[in-house]
C-alpha cells in the first residue's frame, strides 16, 4: 500500500481478519435456509462477530478510543473526542439473499471531522479509503470523481422512495449497500448520490472518500447520527442533482 498512516492500517488489518468470517458465512447461506432459527438470526450472529472482531482489533493498539457502532451503539472510553465508526456488514438484505453487494465500513472522527475512511467489499475484495488530506485511493490506486457535467449522462444511486416516479429520466439505482454507493462516487463509477434519513456508520467513511476524491458532500454535523440526509456528487453535477432532488 501507499504509505498509509497507522491509524488507517489498522483498519485495514481488523478489516482482513473479519472479512474471513464473512466470506465463510456468506458460503454457507443456503445450508442455513434450512435450519430452524431461518436466515435471519444468523445474519444478525454474522454481524455481532465480525462486529466484535473490528472492535477487538481497533483497541489492540487504540484503547482509549471511544466506538459507535450498529449492533452496540456507543462505547465511551477515555478518550471522549476521538470515535471509531463501525458498521459491520453494511448490505445485510443483500447478504441474506446471496447478493454479493455488501461491505465492511469503518471510520475515524475525530472533534466532529471524519479523518479517515475504509470501505471493503471483501467477496469482489475492492478496497476503498482516504485520509484527510493525503487523497482517496481503490486497491492502492489514486481515484477521482467522475467529471461528467450533463445530468442526462449520469448515474446516480438512492434510496428515496418514489423518486423514480417522480424523475423517470433521472438515471437512479438502489444497491441495497450505502457504503459501496459512496465508494462508487469516489471513484467515478456513479456520479452522484442522495439518502434521507440514514445512519452515520453507513456514510462516515464514504463521506471523506468522496471528499478526498474531489467530490461534494452536505454539512452531516447538523443532524442527528440517526436521521442524516446525505447528498454527495461530482462538483460539476452537485448543484443540478439538487435542484432536480430539491422539490421532492
Amino acid at each position: 500500500m501507499n504509505s498509509i498512516s497507522p491509524n488507517l492500517n489498522l483498519m485495514v488489518k481488523a478489516c482482513e481478519k473479519a472479512s474471513k468470517v464473512i466470506i465463510r458465512d456468506f458460503g454457507e447461506l443456503e445450508n442455513l435456509q434450512v435450519s430452524k432459527k431461518g436466515p435471519k438470526d444468523f445474519v444478525t450472529k454474522t454481524d455481532k462477530r465480525v462486529e466484535q472482531i473490528l472492535i477487538d482489533e481497533l483497541a489492540k493498539s487504540k484503547k482509549n478510543y471511544s466506538f459507535i457502532t450498529e449492533e452496540t451503539g456507543e462505547i465511551y472510553n477515555k478518550n471522549k473526542d476521538i470515535f471509531w465508526i463501525i458498521d459491520p456488514i453494511d448490505g445485510t438484505t443483500n447478504f441474506l439473499h446471496g447478493i454479493p453487494h455488501f461491505a465492511i465500513s469503518i471510520a475515524l472522527k475525530r472533534e466532529e471531522e471524519i479523518i479517515s475512511g475504509l470501505i471493503f467489499d471483501p467477496i469482489k475484495n475492492e478496497i476503498f479509503y482516504a485520509e484527510k488530506n493525503n487523497g482517496s485511493f481503490f486497491n492502492n490506486n489514486r481515484i477521482r470523481v467522475s467529471n461528467k457535467s450533463n445530468i442526462d449522462e449520469c448515474l446516480f444511486s438512492t434510496n428515496c422512495e418514489g423518486i423514480k416516479l417522480i424523475y423517470p429520466k433521472l438515471n437512479l439505482r438502489n444497491t441495497g449497500c450505502a457504503a459501496l454507493d459512496l465508494a462508487y462516487v469516489g471513484c467515478g463509477r456513479f456520479d452522484g448520490y442522495f439518502h434521507d434519513k440514514i445512519n452515520i456508520w453507513d456514510i462516515a467513511a464514504g463521506k471523506i472518500i468522496i471528499e478526498e476524491a474531489g467530490g461534494k458532500v452536505n454539512n452531516i454535523n447538523k443532524f442527528r447520527n440517526n436521521k442524516i440526509n446525505i447528498r454527495a456528487a461530482n462538483p460539476n453535477i452537485y448543484e443540478k442533482m439538487l435542484k432536480k432532488i430539491d422539490n421532492f
